[in-house]
């Protein structure tokens, strides 16, 4: 499966699913990486690995819907069939969205969906929760909503900071983007009534206990 990948930023993501991407099994191929900024770091990691890039800087755009076009026609031209945002740090246009949609993807950290938006360890941390964690999920229009792929958890310490959180999250993150890509390439993957039904997939029948 043909994949495009969007950036903003070092690319972290990115770097685990060019990983990913490269063995010999994986069902996914990364055939572009569009970034909207010409300093992010991902831009070098894809370069490193063969893969063809892209700088399209949204200010030189009209508005949304002009800058998002000129993805489309891009990731297009590009032969991808499917997109995975990997801290591509811009709202997209409604119309974008319905036009790649359960073909579009997101990473986020935390489990959506609570936290959503910016700041999330902060917040996390001031409501005192005891659980985090990361959700890939199928974008819809309204920010960090859409229907979840698969989700990891990550205990939150007592003596966490906003960064030693993100480190943690960020490690669980390079899991489970790969595999939501790799179960969505194999065909595993369908939305029913706007909830993802995963093949072989049975839900775990155990409670999390907090931690001490």
């Amino acid at each position: 499966m043909k994949t495009a990948v969007l950036i903003s930023g070092r690319g972290s993501n990115l770097e685990a699913l060019i990983a990913a991407a490269a063995e010999e099994d994986f069902p996914a191929e990364i055939v572009l990486v569009i970034s909207n900024k010409a300093d992010a770091k991902g831009l070098e990691h894809a370069k490193s690995a063969g893969i063809a890039t892209a700088v399209l800087n949204h200010k030189e755009f009209e508005d949304r819907e002009s800058f998002d076009a000129a993805m489309s026609e891009a990731i297009e031209a590009a032969g991808a069939e499917f997109i995975c945002m990997a801290g591509f740090m811009r709202l997209l246009s409604d119309g974008f969205v319905k036009k790649w949609r359960d073909r579009l993807i997101n990473i986020h950290p935390s489990l959506l969906p609570a936290f959503k938006g910016l700041h999330v360890h902060e917040r996390t941390l001031e409501a005192g929760v005891r659980f985090t964690g990361c959700t890939v999920h199928f974008v819809r229009p309204a920010m960090d909503e859409g229907p979840i792929i698969v989700q990891a958890v990550v205990a939150v310490l007592t003596d966490d900071t906003s960064d030693s959180l993100a480190a943690r999250i960020l490690e669980q993150e390079h899991h489970i983007f790969p595999q939501a890509l790799r179960l969505i390439a194999e065909g595993k993957v369908r939305v029913s009534a706007e909830r993802v039904l995963i093949e072989g997939i049975k839900a775990p029948d155990q409670s999390l206990i907090n931690p001490t």
